[in-house]
């Protein structure tokens, strides 16, 4: 009997092979009282295990093939740095002395007000770095608990070809699995943001998440195949099916190899128009992949990983550096680097927060460019070291969240007194630095000719601006369904903000994961969008459609997909507009 699973395809690509049930046997952390002479035997065994977590790590990096993307290796790294940080190691020695708790009960305590702290976060991306602390705990504890190595972690190919079921997979599993050969992973839980499904991307590995308990509907080694595009899994699959999708495979294959052609050629239009494509960034280490996707820059710099987990702000010359090796790295390309989009809930100063008032909705607090008025301190140390490494490049300033005229006014007005410091210190910098704001929420948008006769620029943060627009958070699995780009609201704040832009004669990009979605790409195009911003895995896909279109050949009624009543028509309509 065929039976067909719906899950969310976070990760495209078809694959058919046998089920690898995965099952990470969780230790059963209980608390028991140390004797006082044994305090410094368990601060022992604490430190042991510690050290033989970040000994495993540095084993699974060393499997990670020499021709990765470079965000592979760095995800391993976030949780080798980890393993040096004092809220995570530090906190549960001090616990086991002032408590004389076990070592594995001090972990768990810590872990749990660590993940307290990121399960406030409004930040999806950054909310979701609650799994790298669950990882890393989980890891320690097997040590702490004499659990045998799992069996993913055995490299003897038993895994080569399968597609591993599991309830969630740390990217170090991923890494370690990929070098084993599997064929794809299915989770029951995970979101399109976390740090596992960005490695499947990079590593092309199809991958389905939130399918779930899956785990108790499909039994190891019966046949699947899984669509990590539409996010099908289908078992016991009839002969026709299976041809059908083996046909699949092949055709995505071959599509993907047909990519590189694409690297050298300039982003135009068939009838024309030149189009700029961007990259997003986050990390130093993104720019041999931003580099080898042929990317004209980078139109999305975030700084919020100088911040995290960390005693103190980082201070003036250390950001320098960290953007100076930033726009070096990119030869004269230009890179827009936006301030911190931290809020009152992210923890800058290890553990302890920016301000001590109980947030009850993050989301609508002090964050991003609301935060960085309230501590302008902090806020000047950026826009000094931003603008002092704008001598070594092309830099252009971005601020986040404005979501009134006084916000961006002050913040340029911050921006000019730096200038003048700089001045009398005498110390170079662009004097024609370019500046602009990101439009994520609704006012920003209905504001934005308002805007636009201030700023250089404009960009469109969609995830930010769909889960504002419609209240819906996307990585909350009881509501993500209502997350929908096509929603007529959001489309109309979109073409609003492209329409001021026009009219002021100032270029408007587009950063969230729309911009990178090969499905939107031609609506976009004929709404008026000429700068796409992006994954650099996403340049090459996203090029070839631009390249393949023409305007004038696409549909007459095309914008009145913002006119659409209803999810359906406007799904129709899309398909007739990528016809």
């Amino acid at each position: 009997m065929t039976l067909e699973l719906q899950g969310i395809g976070v990760s495209r690509g078809i694959a058919i092979g046998k089920a690898h049930i995965l099952f990470h046997n969780q230790p059963d952390i209980r608390e028991y009282l140390i004797p006082e002479f044994s305090i410094e035997q368990e601060l022992d065994r604490l430190r042991d295990a510690i050290e033989e977590a970040r000994q495993q790590l540095k084993a699974i990096r060393n499997h990670i093939p020499a021709n990765a993307p470079a965000d592979v290796s760095s995800f391993i790294d976030t949780h080798i740095l980890m393993l040096n940080d004092s809220s995570l190691t530090k906190v549960p020695l001090e616990m086991i002395q002032s408590r004389r708790c076990n070592a594995e009960w001090a972990l768990q305590l810590q872990r749990d007000a660590l993940i307290n702290v990121f399960n406030e976060m409004d930040d999806p991306y950054l909310r979701t770095r609650r799994d790298d602390v669950d990882h890393v705990v989980n890891r320690i504890h097997r040590i702490l608990t004499d659990q045998d190595t799992a069996d993913h972690e055995i490299a003897d190919g038993r895994l080569k070809g399968h597609i591993i079921i599991a309830e969630d997979l740390t990217p170090a599993d991923t890494v370690l699995m990929q070098h084993q050969g599997i064929a794809a992973f299915v989770t029951e839980h995970g979101g399109a943001t976390s740090h596992t499904t960005i490695l499947a991307r990079s590593l092309g590995i199809p991958a389905i998440v939130g399918v779930e308990s899956i785990r108790r509907y499909i039994q190891d080694n019966e046949p699947l195949i899984i669509d990590g595009e539409t996010g099908v899994l289908i078992a016991g699959a009839d002969e026709t099916t299976t041809r059908e999708y083996q046909q699949r495979r092949a055709d995505f294959a071959a599509h993907i190899s047909s990519l590189s052609r694409y690297k050298s050629q300039p982003t135009k239009t068939q009838d024309g128009k030149s189009i700029t494509l961007l990259a997003n960034a986050e990390l130093p280490d993104d720019l041999s992949t931003i580099s080898n996707a042929g990317a004209q820059g980078i139109g999305l710099y975030r700084t919020e990983f100088l911040y995290m987990n960390r005693v103190a702000p980082p201070e003036e010359e250390e950001q320098l550096a960290a953007y100076r090796d930033v726009v070096e790295g990119m030869n004269n390309q230009p890179v827009t680097i936006r301030t911190f989009d931290l809020g009152a809930d992210k923890t800058v100063d290890g553990g302890r927060k920016l301000t001590q008032t109980v947030v009850t909705n993050p989301a609508l607090g002090l964050r991003a460019i609301r935060l960085c008025l309230n501590q302008p301190n902090m806020f000047r140390t950026q826009l000094r070291a931003i603008l002092r490494a704008s001598a070594y490049g092309k830099i252009k300033i971005m601020f986040p969240m404005i979501a009134a005229l006084p916000e961006l006014l002050q913040a340029q007005s911050l921006l000019e007194q730096c200038k003048q410091e700089l001045d009398k210190e005498g110390l170079a910098y662009d004097r024609q630095i370019e500046t602009g704001a990101m439009v994520e929420i609704p006012s920003s948008a209905i504001c934005a000719e308002m805007f636009a006769q201030h700023v250089d620029f404009l960009s469109i943060g969609t995830n930010d601006l769909i889960q504002y627009t419609l209240a819906v958070d996307r990585i909350d699995d009881t509501v993500n369904y209502l997350y929908d780009p096509l929603h007529p609201a959001v489309l109309r704040l979109i073409h609003m903000t492209l329409e001021a832009g026009k009219k002021y004669d100032i270029p408007v990009s587009m950063c969230g994961e729309m911009a990178g979605d090969p499905r939107y790409i031609r609506l976009l195009l004929a709404m008026g969008l000429e700068h796409f911003s992006m994954h650099p895995n996403a340049l090459l896909e996203v090029k070839q459609v631009i390249n393949e279109t023409n305007l004038s050949s696409l549909p007459d009624n095309t914008l009145q997909i913002m006119n659409m009543a209803t999810p359906f028509e406007a799904d129709v309509l899309l398909e007739q507009i990528n016809a």
